[in-house]
């Protein structure tokens, strides 16, 4: 194997956590994020998803503040609303895996998002050196925007959700 491509795939692969603390029943946060095809409704980064025949898989057009598109298919590993686990592996412009693991807190729920992946797209790969903390920040706004449009998509009651 060369040996630049080994430290170029080391700066391809991303993993990612984010905690979202949420206002609402654990059980009403489980119901909103295991309906991904509801997620551009409140999500602005998020701006496609159609589901596959199946309902367990389908496809997803994201694109945060970088001027990109990627375009992620996510198949259901595990949907376990007693633990409160979703996890979903991912593949196209990323591939990897996702997982939310959604618990009580006192007042609310606590969110876990937990993502690891390899980049595929070819102009994120070049540019995986110089743009990795570019990259690392645009994950960051767009996990901060998904908790506010969580949060608001929430709090205007259980008909939203």
């Amino acid at each position: 194997m060369d040996p630049s491509r080994g430290r170029r795939a080391r700066w391809t692969h991303y993993r990612f956590r984010s905690v979202w603390d949420l206002d609402a029943p654990p059980a009403r946060v489980y119901a909103a994020l295991e309906r991904p095809e509801a997620y551009p409704l409140w999500w602005p980064q998020i701006r496609e998803v159609v589901p596959s025949g199946d309902e367990r898989s389908g496809t997803a057009l994201i694109r945060s503040t970088l001027p990109y598109t990627l375009r992620v298919s996510a198949a259901e590993v595990l949907r376990d609303p007693a633990r409160g686990i979703l996890e979903v592996a991912l593949s196209g412009d990323l591939e990897g895996w996702a997982r939310w693991t959604v618990a009580p807190r006192s007042g609310g729920t606590r969110a876990l998002y937990e993502q690891e992946v390899e980049v595929h797209r070819p102009l994120m790969r070049w540019l995986s050196v110089p743009g990795r903390p570019v990259f690392r920040l645009n994950h960051t706004l767009m996990m901060r925007a998904g908790q506010r449009g969580l949060a608001a998509h929430l709090a205007a009651g259980a008909e939203a959700v």
